[in-house]
C-alpha cells in the first residue's frame, strides 16, 4: 500500500530540477543557516565521521536524526534515528530499509516527539528541537524548486509565502505548547530577518553551510524608569504588546540597562539559571557578580568551603553564595539532620558610579518566570553620598529618617556573613543615600528571635582594649546582639567546683546586683589578649559593687568565638565601645545545674571614640568583615514582627475596612487559625468591639484564633483546577509553580478563605502567576477617599516566611518567633491623613495584578493542589509526558510539612571545647574562692541562694 501510495504520488507530480531547501539551526553557539539540495539524505548528529550536519554536544546522538527533500512529491521528510542503509530513502520506511538505532533525546516536531520508525512530513515555518532542554534543534524556513510545472502551482511567490503561512498556522495548532513555540518563532524570525540584511542566500550553492553573524534575538533594551512609588509587572514575551510601553511590563534587560555602565551587581534568588542570565542579559565577562541562592546541602553544610563556588572559568569574577541556615532551626539542633528552610528573596542591586538601584521582585533569575509567569518588580534608584555615612547602617539617623538602607544593610550582610571577600557590599551602602525610599523594607531571617530590648544604661564598656569605667550616652547607643556566655559548666561544674565554693560567691555577688528595669545585672567585658588559643577572646565577669572599693569578681565564662571574633577588632580600634547584660535568675540556674546550659547575653554597642573616623580606618585589617558579621547579628525586626513595626505608624480603623486580601503562589501546610491570628494582628486588626480605642495595652483588643474561626479575617487569592487546566500550555507552567497540599486545603477549606485568583490585566489571563501580594483597604465615611497599604515581594503566606510566635514557658525575654526562610519584601503605606505638604494618595491608583473583588470559591471549586494537578496532567500524559521528562526545573515550595520548632538551649560542641581552651590558658585572678575551703552547699542553701535573686 505505501508503494501504490508513492506511485500515485508521482503521476500527480511533475518531473523538476534540482530543488533546496533552508534550515535555521538554534542551540548555543549555533545560528547557522543550511541551505541543502533534495534527494539526498543528510544526517544529523554529533559524530563528524557519519553526519553532514554536525552539533558537538553531548546531549545530541551520534547520528540523531535524517531528513530528505524529496524531488518525485516536493515532501520534505524527516525520521528519528538513522537506517541501516545509507541509501534509504525516508519515503520508503516500510518497504526495504529499517530504522537500526533511535536518538537518545528524541526529536520534537513542534512539542509533540516523533515516535520511532514514523515519517515526519515537514512545512516552512516548523519547529524540529534534538533537545528541549538545550534548545537545540533547527526551523524549516525555506523550500524551493528551480522550475514549477503550472499544474502543481500556479504562482511561485504566491504560493510559497502562502504555504510558509500555512505551515506557520499548522504549527502553532498542533503545537502541545504554542507559547514557546511562538517565542521561539519570533527570536528565529528575528534572527533570519538581521542575518538577511547581512548577507544573502546563495541559493546556486548546494551542500554548503551559509553561516550569518545575527544580532541578538530579543529586542533592543530600553531603559525603564520608577519613582518607586508603585510596583511594575515583568513583561510577557509571548504576548504581543505593540509597542514597548513600561505600564505593559518590564523586561530583566530593561532593568540592566545600559549593562556597560554597571559596576558590579548583587543577586539573591532562590532558583537560577546563570548560563540564561549571563547571555539572555549580555553580561560582560569581567563585571564582578555576587549570585546568593539557595542549595540544600550546601547551604547546611557547617564546612566554609561549601558557602561559595565559581562557576565558569569564562567570568572569574562571578560567585555563587549559599546563605548557612543556623543550628537552632535545624532538627534535633543537628545540621547533619538539616531543617525546614528556604532561601528564597528576589533581589537585584545594579551598583553604578553615582547611582544604586535596588529591585525587588516576586521572580526566581530563571526565564520562565521572567518571559512566561507573572511576577512584581519594583525598583528605585538611590544617589551616593559625598561622604559615607556609617551610622545609616545601624538605623535611622537625624541626617536619614528611614531605616530602607538600615535593614537593606542587615539582610545583606545575613547573607555574606563569613565571607570576606563580599563584605565590600556593606561599605558601598554607606555611600548612598535612601533617605528618599518610597517604602519600607520587610526582610525575614531564619532564626529563633525574642522582642528586641530597650536602652539599658551602662556604667562599663569595653573599648581600645580596656575596661573603661563610665556611664553610657543614649545619643551613642547603636544597637544590641542577643548572644550567650560560653563556658559556666566549667566554672561551676561538679568537676570543678566539688564543694560548691565557685557557686556561693556567684550566689553572693548576684544577690548584691541590683536588677534593672530589664531584670538584667550588668556584667564586664575584658579582653585576653595573651591567650595563645584565640587571640580575639573576650571574658565576662560579674564584679561585687557592694563592699570594698574593688570589689569581689568572678568570671562566669566568655563570649562565643564567633562573637568575640568581631567583638574584638571593632572594640580594639575604637570604632565601637561594647556592653554586656545577662539574666541573674537564669545564670544562678546553669551553674548550679553544672550542665552545658546556654546563658543569655544583652552585648549593647555604642559609637566608641573613632567612630567619625571609621571611613579612614574601616579597610584596614578586617575591620570590615567584622562590621558585617555584627550587622547580621544586630537585633533587628523580622517578619511579622517588622510588619507590625511599620503598620503600626498609622491608625487603621476597623469600621472602615472594605477589603483585606493574599494572593501568592504557595500556602504553608503549618497555616492554622493560630497564624491567621498572628499575621492579622501583625496587619493592624483588631476585635472590632475594642478597635478605636485609645488603650495602650498590646493585649487589649488583640485579634485571636477564636474571632478567625468565627469571622476569618483574610480572603485568599489561588487559582481553582478549571482555571489551571484553560491556561496556557493545559497547565504546564503552573506544574512546579503552585504548592497548596491537599491536607492543608481540607483543613481550611471549611473557613470559606479561598477566592479565585483571576489575573489582571485581562490579556494576562491563561498565564500563571507568581505574585506574592497583600493588600488592606479601607475607605473614609467622609470624602470616600480610599487608604490602606499593599505588601509585595518573595513571602508567600506561611509560617515558614513570616515566622510563627513560640510562648516559651518561662522566659524572661517573653514570646519568640521562629522564621525558617530568607525573604524580602516590601510595604507602601497609604495613611488616611497624610504628613504635612504631602499629597494624599489614592490606594485605589495602585493596580493589583489580580482582579478585585475576586469572586469566592463556589462549593463545587477546588484549588490547583498538587494532587488536582497530577489528575489533569494524568489526562494528557500521552501528549506530555515525554516533554515532563525533559524539565528539571526546581520546584518552589514552601514544604514545613514536617516542620518542628525546637530551640536551642545547650551549647554546642564547638563552644565547649573553646571554653575548655580559654579556661586551660587563662589566670584567673578574679577573686575566686579557694577550693580547699571545707564547706559544702546543702539543697536548703542552694534553695535559699536561688530565691534570694529572683
Amino acid at each position: 500500500m505505501e508503494e501504490d501510495h508513492l506511485r500515485n504520488s508521482d503521476k500527480k507530480s511533475t518531473s523538476l530540477n534540482v530543488g533546496f531547501f533552508y534550515l535555521r539551526l538554534l542551540g548555543n553557539d549555533l545560528n547557522k543557516l543550511l541551505c541543502l539540495r533534495s534527494d539526498r539524505v543528510y544526517t544529523i548528529g554529533r559524530n563528524p565521521k557519519h553526519c553532514k550536519i554536525v552539533i558537538d554536544s553531548p546531549a545530541i546522538s551520534r547520528r540523531h536524526c535524517q531528513i530528505l527533500l524529496s524531488r518525485s512529491d516536493c515532501k520534505l521528510r524527516l525520521i528519528d534515528g538513522s537506517f541501516e542503509s545509507p541509501r534509504c530513502d525516508p519515503s520508503r520506511i516500510g518497504s526495504k530499509c529499517k530504522v537500526c538505532r533511535v536518538s537518545s533525546n528524541g526529536v520534537f516536531v513542534n512539542g509533540r516527539r516523533l515516535p520511532r520508525g514514523v515519517v515526519a512530513e515537514l512545512n516552512v515555518g516548523d519547529l524540529i528541537l534534538l533537545c528541549v532542554k538545550k534548545k537545540y534543534g533547527f526551523v524549516v524556513e525555506k523550500i524551493v524548486f528551480s522550475k514549477v510545472n503550472q499544474n502543481v502551482l500556479s504562482d511561485t511567490t504566491v504560493s510559497l509565502r502562502a504555504e510558509s503561512l500555512l505551515g506557520q498556522l499548522r504549527s502553532i495548532v498542533s503545537s502541545h505548547d504554542p507559547v514557546s513555540y511562538l517565542r521561539t518563532l519570533r527570536n528565529v524570525d528575528s534572527t533570519i530577518r538581521s542575518a538577511d540584511s547581512e548577507k544573502p542566500l546563495n541559493k546556486d550553492v548546494a551542500d554548503k553551510d551559509e553561516i550569518s553573524n545575527p544580532s541578538s534575538n530579543r529586542e533592543p533594551d530600553v531603559g525603564c524608569r520608577s519613582d518607586g512609588k508603585t510596583f511594575f509587572l515583568n513583561r510577557l514575551t509571548c504576548i504581543d504588546h505593540g509597542v514597548p510601553d513600561q505600564s505593559m511590563g518590564v523586561t530583566l534587560p530593561q532593568l540592566l540597562h545600559p549593562v556597560v555602565t554597571l559596576t558590579q551587581i548583587f543577586i539573591a534568588t532562590f532558583t537560577c539559571d546563570v548560563s540564561w542570565f549571563l547571555d539572555y542579559c549580555e553580561i560582560p565577562n569581567q563585571l564582578p557578580i555576587t549570585i546568593a541562592c539557595h542549595n540544600k546541602e550546601r547551604c547546611w553544610s557547617a564546612s566554609q568551603d561549601s558557602r561559595t563556588a565559581v562557576p565558569f572559568s569564562s567570568y572569574p569574577n562571578l560567585l555563587l553564595v549559599y546563605p548557612r541556615f543556623p543550628d537552632e532551626i535545624a532538627f534535633g539542633k543537628d545540621r547533619k539532620k538539616h531543617g525546614v528552610a528556604c532561601h528564597h528573596p528576589k533581589l537585584i542591586i545594579l551598583h553604578r558610579r553615582d547611582t544604586m538601584r535596588i529591585v525587588i521582585t516576586s521572580a526566581n533569575l530563571v526565564s520562565r518566570q521572567w518571559d512566561h509567569i507573572t511576577n512584581t518588580v519594583w525598583w528605585q534608584d538611590f544617589p551616593s553620598r559625598k561622604i559615607a555615612n556609617y551610622s545609616s547602617l545601624f538605623g535611622p539617623t537625624e541626617e536619614d529618617k528611614a531605616d530602607f538602607g538600615a535593614h537593606l544593610a542587615g539582610f545583606i550582610a545575613s547573607l555574606i556573613n563569613d565571607i570576606p571577600s563580599q563584605a565590600h557590599w556593606i561599605d558601598l551602602l554607606a555611600k548612598y543615600d535612601f533617605g528618599e525610599a518610597t517604602c519600607h523594607l520587610i526582610a525575614s531571617v531564619p532564626g529563633v528571635y525574642a522582642q528586641n530590648p530597650s536602652y539599658l544604661k551602662s556604667n562599663y564598656s569595653l573599648c581600645a582594649k580596656q575596661v573603661l569605667n563610665m556611664n553610657s550616652r543614649p545619643g551613642n547607643y547603636l544597637g544590641c546582639v542577643h548572644t550567650s556566655v560560653v563556658g559556666l559548666s566549667h566554672r561551676f561544674g561538679a568537676s570543678v567546683d566539688s564543694n560548691g565554693g565557685q557557686f556561693k560567691m556567684l550566689a553572693t555577688i548576684l544577690g548584691r546586683c541590683r536588677e534593672n528595669s530589664s531584670g538584667t545585672v550588668e556584667v564586664i567585658l575584658k579582653r585576653n589578649m595573651h591567650i595563645p588559643a584565640d587571640a580575639n577572646a573576650v571574658s565576662v565577669i560579674i564584679k561585687d559593687k557592694v563592699g570594698n572599693s574593688d570589689g569581689d569578681s568572678i568570671l562566669l565564662g566568655f563570649l562565643p568565638k564567633e562573637i568575640a571574633k568581631w567583638v574584638s577588632p571593632l572594640s580594639d580600634s575604637a570604632l565601637l565601645s561594647f556592653s554586656a547584660f545577662i539574666y541573674p535568675k537564669e545564670t544562678l540556674e546553669a551553674a548550679y545545674a553544672g550542665a552545658n546550659t546556654r546563658v543569655q547575653l544583652l552585648l549593647y554597642l555604642s559609637k566608641g571614640p573613632n567612630f567619625d573616623r571609621m571611613t579612614e580606618l574601616i579597610h584596614e585589617g578586617l575591620l570590615l568583615a567584622s562590621l558585617c558579621s555584627l550587622l547580621a547579628l544586630l537585633k533587628r525586626s523580622f517578619g511579622l514582627w517588622r510588619l507590625q513595626e511599620v503598620l503600626s505608624q498609622h491608625k487603621w480603623p476597623e469600621s472602615l475596612e472594605t477589603e483585606f486580601i493574599y494572593g501568592s503562589s504557595s500556602v504553608g501546610t503549618s497555616v492554622s487559625p493560630d497564624f491567621l491570628a498572628a499575621f492579622s494582628t501583625a496587619a493592624g486588626k483588631k476585635s472590632y468591639n475594642y478597635s478605636d480605642s485609645q488603650e495602650s495595652d498590646p493585649e487589649w483588643g488583640r485579634w485571636r484564633a477564636e474571632h478567625e474561626l468565627r469571622k476569618p479575617s483574610i480572603k485568599f487569592l489561588f487559582p481553582t483546577i478549571d482555571r489551571v487546566r484553560s491556561g496556557v500550555c493545559g497547565g504546564l507552567l503552573s506544574r512546579y509553580l503552585l504548592c497548596l497540599s491537599e491536607k492543608t486545603w481540607q483543613r481550611l477549606r471549611p473557613m470559606g478563605l479561598f477566592h479565585d485568583a483571576i489575573p489582571y490585566p485581562s490579556h494576562r489571563i491563561g498565564y500563571p502567576m507568581h505574585v506574592k501580594v497583600a493588600c488592606r483597604r479601607f475607605q473614609s465615611r467622609a470624602d470616600g477617599n480610599s487608604f490602606g497599604w499593599i505588601y509585595c515581594g518573595s513571602h508567600n503566606f506561611s509560617p515558614a516566611a513570616w515566622g510563627q510566635t513560640l510562648h516559651p514557658s518561662p522566659s524572661p525575654l517573653g514570646p519568640k518567633l521562629h522564621i525558617c526562610n530568607y525573604e524580602l519584601g516590601i510595604v507602601f503605606l497609604y495613611p488616611e491623613h497624610s504628613s504635612s505638604g504631602e499629597a494624599r494618595i489614592n490606594i485605589d491608583n495602585v493596580k493589583l495584578p489580580f482582579v478585585t473583588p475576586a469572586p469566592k470559591f463556589k462549593p463545587e471549586d477546588r484549588p490547583a493542589t498538587p494532587q488536582a494537578m497530577r489528575e489533569v496532567f494524568a489526562e494528557a500524559q500521552s501528549l506530555v509526558a515525554d516533554l515532563m521528562e525533559e524539565m528539571n526545573e526546581v520546584s518552589e515550595v514552601d514544604d514545613d510539612e514536617d516542620e518542628q520548632i525546637i530551640e536551642v538551649s545547650e551549647e554546642g560542641d564547638e563552644e565547649r571545647i573553646y571554653a575548655e581552651m580559654l579556661l586551660g590558658q587563662i589566670d584567673a585572678d578574679f577573686g575566686v574562692v579557694d577550693d580547699s575551703d571545707e564547706f559544702k552547699v546543702t539543697g536548703v542553701l542552694i534553695l535559699v541562694l536561688l530565691m534570694t535573686v529572683m
